[in-house]
């Protein structure tokens, strides 16, 4: 890909570019250093206003960042700004596994002296598939989830991602995630002024995915296929739908999605659907109220619950107190809600899964990395059934997509499941770590 010309757009969407590109010419470029050779431009040097870190403070679950996070006047999490993702398989070559395993954790703790663990620094996380555990001996406690990805529903056929691990990195600062990113799969050997072990050849990059979430930058970003180039995103919304996400009350928490016994106790699982969305209708032909009554439901559109880009709604999106009885309300309506089918999965009234999806424009299309977080991959697949109510459209007239929430708008394209283990096992864990070491 080409960067656009630095003194024609923001500078945030000029580095949002930046990542997208990646390597040692994309980190050069955000720190306007030169032609991106990796003299002049990842030099490993400290970056400027990024804090380093302490590898001794970071918590025992590598998905504990809350608390690592701000939050806004809502109580909501504020998500970094900045993500990238890592597909990768393992190559070990002639190398022990404990050699390969030891190197891997020195590379990961170098990263978090190198980089505060906060959105300012850098957070991230290293998760493995199912194919992984399967080339090793023993096989997973049956405290822990972790089927092969599969289609969930007879309107997808997705990709399935199948590479050994997933690396996921992310921060408010491009260069940080930049040099992260060079430091372990690129040819840095020092990232933000801190020398950061050589383990890049343990892996066999496969794929590298990129992202961005925050008010104004998908407005910024209309200029690429799936949107108008006109659409009205209000300036607010981080999303190209035009409206927030990741209210608390919609948020599963970091206990919740916790696996709780077993060897992986600490870890967690996590899934990534790649969406491509096509949204020249949903700007062009559907109004404010319709797309409010499709994205939350028809009562919030009715009550003017929302707002411009959900401002309203402030920490709860609201669908708890709708009818209980969705196939009776869109009968009614005409209309069901993407927010209200998913509240049908909660437990107890408490929700599944913790989303840290984020928006992407890789491809030139717009599009979401839909990454979650739950204790068991079943979690996730109950509420993908809730979200995509077949038994509303078979029951009702809404239709298979049409005005069944948001469907006609979402085409899965990849999916992957991964388990994210705690952090004494996230170098090459063994499949059951107490029998296996």
């Amino acid at each position: 890909m080409e960067l656009p010309d630095p003194d024609s757009v923001p500078r945030r969407e000029f580095c949002k570019a930046a990542v997208a590109l990646g390597g040692a010419a994309g980190l050069s470029a955000c720190l306007g250093r030169g032609d991106g050779s990796v003299e002049d431009g990842v030099d490993g040097g400290p970056l400027d206003g990024v804090p380093a870190g302490d590898s001794d403070g970071a918590p025992v679950r590598q998905h504990a960042w809350n608390d690592a996070l701000d939050r806004d006047e809502a109580g909501n999490v504020v998500p970094p700004v900045h993500h990238v993702l890592r597909y990768a398989n393992i190559d070990r070559g002639d190398a022990s596994r404990a050699e390969s395993r030891n190197r891997l954790e020195a590379a990961f703790a170098d990263l978090e002296r190198a980089f505060e663990r906060s959105a300012a620094g850098l957070l991230f996380t290293a998760g493995y598939s199912p194919s992984y555990f399967d080339r090793l001996s023993g096989t997973l406690p049956e405290s822990v989830d972790l089927p092969a990805p599969r289609s969930l529903t007879g309107l997808e056929d997705p990709a399935l991602d199948e590479t050994d691990v997933l690396v996921h990195l992310a921060g408010d600062d491009p260069a940080a995630v930049l040099a992260a990113d060079e430091a372990l799969f690129g040819a840095a050997t020092a990232a933000n002024g801190v020398a950061v072990t050589d383990a890049s050849d343990l892996f066999e990059p496969v794929d590298r995915r990129t992202g961005f979430l925050g008010p104004g930058l998908p407005r910024e970003r209309r200029d690429v296929d799936g949107i108008p180039d006109d659409a009205p995103i209000p300036e607010g919304a981080p999303l190209f739908m035009g409206f927030a996400n990741g209210f608390a009350a919609s948020q599963a928490t970091e206990d919740r999605v916790t696996i709780g016994t077993g060897p992986f106790a600490g870890g967690t699982t996590q899934q990534v659907s790649t969406i491509r969305t096509q949204l020249d209708a949903w700007w062009s032909q559907e109004s404010h109220a319709q797309r409010v009554a499709k994205l939350f439901s028809p009562t919030h559109a009715d009550e003017e619950r929302v707002g411009e880009h959900g401002e309203r709604l402030g920490s709860d999106p609201g669908v708890a107190d709708l009818p209980e009885d969705a196939v009776a309300y869109a009968r009614e309506e005409g209309v069901v809600g993407h927010a209200q089918k998913a509240a049908r999965a909660r437990e107890n009234g408490e929700p599944r899964l913790l989303r840290r999806d984020f928006p992407t424009t890789d491809g030139d299309h717009t599009g979401i990395h839909f990454l979650t977080l739950q204790e068991s991959i079943g979690d996730f697949v109950a509420v993908r059934d809730a979200m995509t109510g077949a038994d509303i459209a078979d029951e009702t007239a809404v239709g298979s997509r049409v005005n069944n929430g948001i469907l006609q708008y979402l085409f899965v394209r990849s999916r992957g499941n991964f388990l994210v283990p705690p952090r004494e096992l996230r170098a090459l864990p063994d499949a059951n770590p107490r029998q296996d070491r």
